[in-house]
């Protein structure tokens, strides 16, 4: 099989998984993490960040840039307005332009606030940016993200660091049918079975950040979601069998000998 590459805004990338590094214990075990995982692109807060404490360790003194793809999140933004002025001055920080656009609308919930985050989109595609945006597993919504030039669309599983998997398939199933543009899910995975079955759903990606640092053993579980990740592609693009209400014998039923 010829080699099943990720492209997003036109740079290819042999893995599927995309992981974030908030929430473990150290630096030390996030990188750890993120390595095992064979995840190539990392996303970071930029309002969470360390910039202004000299002395403090950087991300990027465990994890180097020349190794993985950085993505900047304008996660803990609650406008447009936040999350574009956040997003431009991480491009000016790093000369990077894919980013992931995250705009909150509730803080009990975390989903995302959809119109300010078209809002965003609009402005950020325009100013030159490649956008990957979290939004709502809304199909219209999804929809008219496309139609501002964004660079993918990254609908939520369930909501933020909850770990209850896919709660609504026949939406996110609609999103990545009627999608030209890479579907990742983002948001809610909490196990390797929930990440295997949203590729097999054909989901582009998967990003995920609690379910790897809040399990028990984060290394561990990055391996699995790197295999469950890599399994869920392989039977998605291998085509599962057809169900049937009835038994199917696996054995020829004829030709067989009889007494």
């Amino acid at each position: 099989m010829e080699k099943d590459f990720l492209i997003l805004a036109g740079k290819k990338f042999s893995s599927r998984l995309l992981v974030g590094t908030g929430k473990y214990k150290s630096l030390e075990e996030t990188a750890a993490a993120i390595k095992e995982s064979g995840a190539e692109i990392v996303t970071m807060a930029v309002r969470r960040a360390n910039i202004v404490k000299p002395g403090e360790p950087l991300l990027e003194d465990f994890i180097s840039p020349k190794n993985y793809t950085f993505l900047p999140n304008s996660a803990g933004c609650y406008t447009a307005e936040e999350a574009v002025r956040t997003l431009r001055l991480a491009r000016e920080m790093s000369g990077r332009s894919l980013v992931k656009l995250e705009i909150i609308g509730d803080r009990e919930t975390l989903y995302p606030d959809m119109v300010e985050t078209l809002k965003a989109a609009e402005i950020l595609v325009k100013d030159g940016f490649s956008v990957m945006a979290y939004c709502s597993d809304d199909p219209v919504m999804a929809k008219r993200l496309e139609e501002t030039g964004s660079a993918a669309v990254m609908p939520l599983a369930a909501p933020i660091g909850s770990g209850l998997g896919i709660l609504n398939p026949l939406n996110l199933k609609i999103i990545i049918e009627s999608s030209k543009i890479p579907v990742l899910v983002d948001a809610g995975i909490g196990t390797a079975s929930d990440a295997a079955i949203a590729m097999e759903m054909g989901c582009d990606g998967v990003l995920l950040n609690t379910a790897i640092a809040s399990a028990k053993n984060p290394v561990l579980m990055a391996r699995a979601m790197k295999l469950a990740v890599e399994s869920g592609r392989l039977a998605y693009l291998a085509g599962r069998m057809e169900k049937s209400a009835m038994a199917v014998p696996s054995s020829p039923v004829v030709g067989k000998i009889t007494g």
